[in-house]
């Protein structure tokens, strides 16, 4: 048998902590060192950077990690993979071959190419997109590292591809492995988002001590079971829990679609096995689906905001009345869309002006960066003596900004491109042989509900934990049990109706249930609850980071016995 593959992660998004790369690096053993800096606004991003340089496109963070750690990195014998190529993953591999040269560190650099499908956005039916990239899976990266790369770049593949590929390339997984596959793609899932499974974001934070938590490292088995866990000594903690958040986050129901293997997240078991180390085993996989989900960025015009502050008496009024002066005063030329959002923050009888206020907040958007822009953010500051008394704001708007509408779209996968770049070999990668269409798993029966007794009113995060995310214009929130009896009374209780109810934002989109039972956890996906995308601000939380916390913030009838 050959022994695991110690992989490890250093970056969950571009912007991430920027020491982490070292921290890995000299924190105990790792085979290999990956980093993910690619999200859906991300490419956005990337995409304006290359409107003004063609030359650039990739995350420049990481050229200057690897200034300061590709010697190290050699010297260790670990082998770094990255997508932070983004959408110039050639451009990335040139830049680091001229930063060895000049370092004197001699390493050999390869990439991943053909995910970048803008050039080919309106053959395929796309229309004008300023990034369109499809999610490419493993076998890429596998073919560079068997080829002896020592670092391998890539643009956008799916985020546990980088945990994938250098297992496969290890164990020498043929494509049809398809549960060693989903057992690397469950263990990728976990440690792609860096801390978040070493304690960051946890519900139960107050329960541990991540005051500067580790980075997560996956142990992978040739049978693709796999642990987690975190160098000796780093901060954070691993455990059932964090890998339960992390498992959870963005997901949909029991089947996780990839390029390479659909992961059945209902088959999996975690077990603690020890301190900071959790099994994940009994991970079964499915031939991937015949298309590829492509990421879609496009310009959606110009955008403006401010935030007026009502304090004291009358808010309601108050708003009324700034509401209606604004929309008097842009009645000639009124921008496409206007967006205003009543936050009461203020309690009566408040000991402080702070919490004595009210927030009003308005956003417009406009294809004219003139109606965004410099019209509407006269029209609200010439309202400073005219309007509510006290009237004052959080900060006077500014020039408008463009922002951007991501959508996602699918491609036959046989329509894209997959090649590992080696210095001096190009190797195409073929699409999957054997695919099967995607379809939901059936909910599997309830639980026998808890037996009738006292309850308490209290909130639901006393019981239940919660981790939420973006994905485009939907999110979805993760719920936990921390016990078999808990589960009981969740299953049961937290119905797609209930969650309406306690965040009535909900109430009128369509939401879904999913239940994993393994993991003792329902998991909702709310449609369109952040309308374009992340890019287009459409709520306070625009990303839904805190959708969970909201949640678990909100009271209900608890039994007793779990409190």
């Amino acid at each position: 048998m050959t022994g695991p593959i110690r992989i490890g992660n250093a970056s969950g998004f571009y912007g991430d902590r920027f020491a982490a790369v070292r921290e890995m690096l000299t924190g105990g053993p790792l085979d290999v060192l990956t980093g993910d800096y690619l999200a859906e606004l991300t490419m956005l991003i990337l995409g304006r950077d290359l409107l003004k340089d063609p030359d650039r496109g990739y995350a420049k963070t990481f050229l200057r990690q690897m200034g300061e750690n590709l010697a190290l990195a050699k010297e260790r014998g670990v082998r770094i993979v990255t997508n932070a190529g983004g959408l110039n993953p050639a451009g990335l591999a040139a830049a680091l071959r001229e930063l060895a040269a000049k370092s004197d560190v001699d390493v050999r650099i390869a990439h991943v190419e053909g995910d970048d499908l803008r050039h080919r956005a309106e053959e395929l039916g796309f229309g004008n997109q300023l990034t369109a990239n499809a999610y490419l899976g493993a076998w890429g990266i596998a073919g560079c590292l068997d080829a002896g790369a020592d670092v391998v770049v890539t643009g956008r593949v799916t985020d546990a591809s980088l945990v994938v590929g250098p297992a496969a390339a290890h164990f020498g997984w043929a494509r049809d492995d398809y549960d060693a596959l989903a057992g690397a793609v469950a263990a990728g899932h976990v440690i792609e988002c860096g801390a978040q499974a070493t304690g960051g974001n946890y519900s139960f934070f107050t329960r541990h001590d991540i005051a500067h938590p580790g980075f997560p490292i996956a142990e992978i088995h040739e049978d693709g079971s796999s642990v987690i866990t975190k160098h000796e000594g780093a901060g954070g903690v691993v455990t059932t829990g964090t890998v339960t958040a992390q498992l959870l986050y963005e997901i949909t129901g029991a089947r996780y679609a990839g390029p390479d293997v659909t992961t059945r997240f209902d088959t999996l078991s975690l077990t603690q096995e020890g301190p900071d180390r959790v099994r994940i085993s009994g991970v079964t996989g499915e031939p991937p689906p015949p298309t590829l989900k492509v990421c879609l960025n496009a310009l959606g015009g110009f955008r403006n905001e401010t935030t007026f502050v009502l304090t004291g008496l009358d808010i309601e009024e108050k708003a009324a009345l700034v509401r209606e002066q604004l929309t008097e005063a842009l009645k000639a030329k009124p921008p496409e869309k206007v967006r205003w959002t009543l936050a009461r923050t203020d309690r009566p009888d408040a000991d402080t002006e702070q919490t004595a206020s009210a927030l009003l907040h308005v956003a417009v958007t406009d294809p004219d960066p003139k109606v965004a822009g410099r019209a509407f953010s006269q029209a609200a500051i010439e309202l400073a003596l005219a309007s509510y008394p006290g009237f004052h704001v959080t900060a006077p708007p500014s020039d408008a900004t463009p922002y951007g509408v991501y959508r996602a779209s699918y491609v036959d996968a046989a329509q894209v491109p997959h090649v590992a770049v080696t210095a001096d070999s190009r190797i195409e990668v073929a699409p999957a042989a054997e695919t099967l269409e995607l379809a939901e798993v059936a909910d599997p029966e309830l639980p026998e509900p808890l037996p009738d007794g006292p309850k308490r009113w209290a909130p639901l995060g006393a019981v239940l934990g919660a981790r939420s995310g973006d994905k485009g214009g939907d999110a979805n929130v993760g719920v936990w049990a921390t016990s078999d009896e808990g589960w009981r009374w969740l299953a049961h209780t937290l119905t797609v109706d209930e969650f309406r109810r306690l965040l009535p934002e909900t109430a009128e989109l369509s939401v879904r249930r999913h239940m994993l039972p393994n993991l003792r956890a329902v998991n909702f996906v709310v449609t369109g609850i952040l309308g374009q995308g992340v890019a287009s601000q459409a709520r306070f939380d625009p990303q839904a980071k805190a959708l969970g916390e909201w949640l678990r913030g909100r009271y209900a009838e608890i039994p007793e016995v779990l409190l």
